[in-house]
């Protein structure tokens, strides 16, 4: 039975989003992926171009996808939260992408800060939820510009939203060789 090509979105994103994207990209050629990619101009550069992060008619044409590569976002030349809020969430939000990986491993012959540490003691993944709690966007500022200023922000989390990724990192734990889980909050 013959793989049909996976249709991947690509958004390099700003500084070295790019750069790694680029070489992500090499990599999933190397390793005999068949993909489709098509180039998205979203980030920085558009915003400044345009005024525009993420229209509705290229969220419209990302749905069609079967992935997405997504760089990293973000760029002193524009004011914080516009690239991340209209950018990265959105996409979050509009796929319920409520499952953030990051894989930690030391490979052999790699050097490290952490003295007299075998490669094979450092391997982790962080499993960090990406929908709820600080990115709800809850909080403001009352008062601004005196000096009574006053910034908030409130972590919201449903039951629904603890129990999935809560849920998914136990899978994920079982399904490794020491099965251990930490959990670490903010």
């Amino acid at each position: 039975m013959e793989s049909r090509n996976i249709r991947l979105a690509v958004i390099p994103g700003d500084g070295i989003g790019a750069e790694v994207v680029a070489e992500g990209l090499k990599v999933l050629e190397a390793v005999g992926t068949k993909i489709e990619p098509t180039h998205y101009d979203l980030g920085a550069a558009r915003y400044h171009r345009t005024g525009e992060t993420l229209p509705d008619a290229v969220m419209d044409e990302l749905r069609g996808y079967d992935a997405i590569l997504l760089g990293a976002v973000g760029d002193p030349s524009v004011p914080p939260g516009i690239l991340e809020r209209d950018l990265l969430l959105k996409l979050r939000f509009a796929f319920d992408h409520y499952v953030n990986l990051r894989p930690v491993k030391l490979f052999p012959g790699v050097p490290t800060a952490l003295a007299d540490t075998p490669a094979e003691n450092i391997d982790m993944i962080v499993v960090r939820e990406g929908t709820e709690g600080l990115y709800a966007g809850t909080g403001g500022i009352m008062r601004r510009g005196t000096p009574h200023e006053i910034a908030t922000q409130e972590s919201l989390n449903t039951a629904h939203g603890v129990e999935r990724v809560v849920r998914y990192a136990f899978q994920k734990a079982q399904s490794r060789p020491r099965k251990k889980l930490t959990l670490v909050h903010k």
